[in-house]
């Protein structure tokens, strides 16, 4: 009998160590992702990056009629998709009539900015100090 207890304890904490372990894994799986709201003082958007892919969504609150609401969506557009590999983060300026947020590669120090046109998000290329950047537009 004591032989058996015995296996049901070691089961027991061989299950609890892999729901423990499970646990720790959705965690890691749920902070991979940064928010930030928008600097724009009247405006209720929020961006989110993947930490991870650096690819960036945008979300913000919407009326509509004879409900509560809804949550509205910008997916990712033009340069807001999976970038390399690395570790991102968004930082939103103080400029209080700033509607978009840089969008940081922490590894490498190159930046974007990335704002919501149409319906996506859509983020410039990233740029660093000293790197090569398009040229400049000429006179008209």
């Amino acid at each position: 009998m004591r032989a058996r207890a015995g296996v049901r304890v070691k089961g027991a904490g061989l299950a609890a160590g892999v729901a423990a372990g499970l646990l720790v894994s959705g965690a890691v799986q749920a902070a991979s992702y940064e928010f930030v709201p928008a600097p724009q003082a009247d405006l209720n958007r929020v961006y989110r990056v993947d930490k991870a892919t650096g690819e960036v969504i945008s979300c913000q609150y919407g009326l509509q009629e004879n409900t509560i609401g809804t949550t509205l969506c910008f997916g990712p557009g033009e340069g807001a998709g999976p970038q390399a590999p690395s570790e991102y983060s968004l930082v939103a300026s103080r400029h209080l009539r700033e509607a978009g947020v840089f969008r940081v590669n922490q590894r490498t120090g190159a930046m974007s900015i990335c704002y919501v046109l149409d319906d996506a998000v859509v983020c410039t290329p990233q740029g660093n100090a000293g790197s090569v950047g398009p040229a400049p537009a000429g006179k008209p």
